[in-house]
């Protein structure tokens, strides 16, 4: 990992520059450019709190363009690497969405809580408040999965994701487990506060070791070597094709309660700059490997220990977004089984999700996780948000069996009220087993991984079961082919269909246990769970149409069955599969020449 622009900051931020703040990063469009500001020596542990009572806000402007984006405290701008608790320097993150000459303006205040405040005029100007500057912005040089090539991933008031830069969307295909992700050994200040949950490891934080032989030489590391074992996670998930993960950053009370951001368990307004630090390397090695996340914020057992919207849980999602929002592909999630009926009422569920929009100049999507036992009674649910222009997506909690009609209803009232969601399945119960209990994921495969697709879902993640479960999953080769059978059909709805313009139609053929997604007139995907053959309704099509068939099982190209062509203007018969007819097949139906 190369360190000199690290070195360049720090070295800034000891000799004092005031007249204009260190630049670092490469100063390319969708690519994250460091600003440090030289500012009040201070701590972790300091009176004033320098995460309360400091404020940095930075305003970039091109033209129209503005964009005001939140600073926190960098101890001594490299704290990563030297564990430091205390400095002068300050940071904000910028991600240009435009090339050429862009312009900054810094406000730095100071006041009681001024932190949490939204009012730009909060507080008094202190040190280097009012600093300006320019900055020069190229061309990204960046190809492939690395979302730096493609762009900030935006809501755009569809069901899935779009990149800003390439104008791409994403289909989302990754893993919900472990939850701990974080919980990892080799982060500064991260200790178990449960105990005995399972891991090997008698400090009951993940290593991953079997996955420090997926680490490659130049990928990153910190303090002399650490860090090998979790950012080759990241690699052995990308070279499997997911594109998504999902993390507790605070799970304090919760199932495993071993991670948190701040500098001690029950220390609420005080943040670890080294830790924080740490996870923003493992971040940063996502947008590169192409991995989107789920931020989950807190989980139900805890839901209530930075209270509803006051002073802590305020400073704690400034801090989360000052820190991270330049990551291309977050998705803001305030709880994890949210217990709404008891604790967080609607309108205060809205008013996080407008404090989150409020701070994020990259406006990413923001939704919570719903404990599957309250989805019987929508208004308890999701359905009391319905409309509501802050909140983007739902992270679906259910048995097997819901899958495709959870996912079909909430596509269908999300749209219907004017603000379509992604619609995420999180979490498909009682959970994924290894391969090595369940290799062939039979009921994984058909209900959750078709069943969602085929409905025309957003992406699917899944959660572990034991043996090697949610909390205490150290190799993710145990799910091998699970990620395999993923890919597949990830693979089948992206590769061959327009996936952003598909919608669920399984009315247009007669069986009720298969799945039809469809831009009808143009092409058709009929998921077929038991094999056989079905009819298709085409009564309002014209022209031919070739079939291809593909083996949900084992992927692989598409390939032919007994029937070659369908004409529309009636229903008609699919023919069989080339092989294994009584097994689950896909069949692609689509205007012949279009392919």
């Amino acid at each position: 990992m190369k360190t000199y622009p690290k070195i360049l900051a720090l070295f800034a931020c000891i000799a004092g520059v005031l007249s204009a703040a260190t630049v670092d990063g490469e100063r390319k469009q969708w690519h994250d450019i460091r600003l440090t500001f030289d500012g009040p020596a201070t701590s972790e542990t300091a009176v004033p709190n320098p995460f309360l009572q400091y404020r940095l806000n930075v305003t970039f402007t091109k033209g129209a363009r503005t964009l005001v984006v939140p600073g926190y405290y960098a101890a001594d701008g490299n704290a990563a690497e030297t564990g430091a608790t205390a400095g002068t320097c300050w940071r904000a993150h910028f991600v240009p969405d435009e090339t050429g000459t862009w312009t900054y303006r810094a406000s730095f205040r100071t006041g009681t809580d001024v932190a949490v405040s939204l009012e730009a005029n909060a507080g008094t100007p202190v040190a280097f408040d009012g600093e300006t500057g320019t900055i020069e912005v190229g061309p990204t040089d960046k190809t492939g999965r690395d979302f730096r090539g493609r762009g900030m991933l935006q809501y755009v008031g569809k069901h899935f994701l779009r990149f800003a830069g390439s104008g791409e969307y994403l289909s989302i295909v990754g893993t919900q487990s472990p939850e701990n992700f974080l919980a990892y050994f080799e982060f500064d200040n991260t200790a178990d506060h449960r105990g005995q949950k399972g891991l090997p490891n008698p400090d009951q934080l993940h290593h991953y070791e079997p996955h420090v032989q997926d680490w490659q030489p130049g990928d990153p590391t910190w303090q002399g070597g650490k860090g090998k074992g979790i950012i080759g996670v990241l690699n052995y998930l990308a070279a499997k094709k997911m594109n998504a993960l999902y993390t507790l950053t605070m799970n304090n009370h919760g199932d495993c309660q071993d991670i948190n951001p701040w500098i001690a368990y029950d220390e609420h307004t005080r943040y670890d700059v080294s830790k924080l630090g740490q996870w923003e390397i493992v971040m940063s090695h996502m947008d590169r490997q192409g991995l989107q996340l789920n931020v989950i914020t807190q989980e139900e057992e805890g839901e209530q220990l930075l209270g509803k919207l006051g002073t802590d849980r305020k400073l704690y999602y400034r801090e989360l977004v000052a820190r991270f929002a330049h990551h291309h592909g977050i998705i803001w999630d305030l709880d994890e089984e949210m217990d709404r009926w008891r604790y967080f009422t609607t309108q205060d569920t809205m008013d996080m999700a407008d404090y989150v929009r409020a701070l994020d100049p990259y406006d990413h999507p923001i939704q919570y996780v719903q404990w599957k036992a309250e989805l019987i009674d929508d208004l308890k649910t999701y359905g009391r948000l319905l409309g509501f222009k802050n909140f983007d997506s739902t992270a679906l909690q259910h048995d097997a069996e819901q899958t495709h009609s959870e996912t079909i209803k909430w596509l269908d009232k999300s749209a219907a009220a004017g603000h379509p969601w992604l619609i995420n399945l999180i979490e498909m119960n009682p959970g994924v087993k290894p391969d090595a209990v369940d290799f062939g994921h039979v009921k994984v495969r058909k209900l959750g991984i078709w069943g969602h697709y085929m409905a025309g879902g957003t992406g699917t993640m899944f959660f572990f079961t034991e043996p090697n479960g949610d909390g205490n999953c150290e190799d993710f080769r145990s799910r091998d082919n699970l990620f395999d059978l993923m890919h597949y059909a990830h693979d089948f709805v992206t590769r061959y269909l327009p996936f952003e313009r598909t919608t669920h139609h399984d009315e247009l053929t007669p069986a009720a246990d298969d799945y039809v997604l469809a831009a009808p007139g143009e092409i058709y995907a009929v998921y077929l769970p038991n094999g056989g053959t079905t009819e298709l309704d085409l009564a309002g099509a014209t022209g031919t149409f070739e079939v291809k068939w593909f083996n949900p099982r084992n992927g692989g190209e598409l390939q032919d069955g007994t029937v070659r062509t369908l004409e529309g203007g009636g229903r008609r018969t699919l023919g069989t599969a080339p092989a294994d007819v009584s097994e689950d097949w896909a069949v692609l139906i689509r205007k012949a020449g279009k392919n």
